[in-house]
């Protein structure tokens, strides 16, 4: 399945960064549109449904907050504001207009690409009470629970975090950043070092099984299962 999404920005590095970066870190199946202005983007919002807008306020013409407003009245789909304007009265003015997160430049592209993907799988509905497998992995999302080899696994809620965003994209690596997104949330301002040590944890609860989890050196940690294909 493949997800559509609008960046509306008047950089055009940004618009060509963000849209190669996206198309290599999801197979291809995320597509990038861009719109250097806002009138432009209405026009694009108006003429197709997209799954996500990735919106920068200050734009020539409609300016972003104006583009959120347009958007909410058309329907929900999900919007985050990238935009280089941390003030306070900013963002909670533009929650209140119905944007659902924020990125503030500079940017890391993997936080950008978790969030993203988590507001597209959630407004999707695509991990609500899907029991995920992988091996001898199983995931009840719905009932908080894990069983390896079918013998029960109790897991404190970070571990169970991480152990679903690893089988929700098995197959994939991922950065401490993005799990940090997917587990901890988007306004955790810790170190990404915490990933290293929850892992481990993680990894001596699963015993035996553990080695499905791979550490990926300089990048990250994927949860490998062969025969399985990636998911998005």
């Amino acid at each position: 399945m493949g997800y559509s999404i609008l960046l509306a920005e008047d950089e055009r590095d940004m618009r060509e960064v963000v849209a190669d970066y996206f198309a290599e870190r999801s197979g291809g199946t995320m597509t990038v549109e861009a719109a250097a202005d806002g009138d432009t983007a209405l026009a694009m919002i108006e003429a197709r449904a997209y799954d996500l807008l990735l919106l920068d306020i200050m734009l020539p013409g409609m300016d972003g907050f104006a583009l959120c407003r347009a958007a909410r009245e058309g329907g929900d789909v999900p919007i985050l504001f990238v935009t280089a304007r941390e003030d306070e009265q900013d963002k909670l003015h533009g929650y209140g207009l119905g944007a659902d997160d924020y990125v503030v430049k500079p940017f890391s592209l993997a936080v950008l690409y978790a969030k993203a993907q988590a507001l597209i799988r959630r407004a999707k509905g695509l991990t609500q009470g899907d029991v995920l497998t992988a091996g001898a992995l199983v995931l009840d999302p719905a009932h908080g629970t894990v069983t390896a080899g079918g013998r029960p696994v109790a897991l404190p809620p970070k571990e169970f975090a991480l152990l679903r965003a690893l089988m929700e994209r098995k197959n994939r690596v991922l950065t401490r950043d993005e799990l940090l997104n997917l587990a901890w949330g988007w306004d955790y301002d810790g170190t990404d070092r915490v990933i290293d040590s929850h892992i481990k944890k993680l990894r001596r609860a699963l015993g035996a099984h553990a080695g499905c989890i791979k550490t990926v050196v300089k990048q990250g940690y994927k949860l490998e299962v062969d025969g399985d294909e990636s998911k998005t």
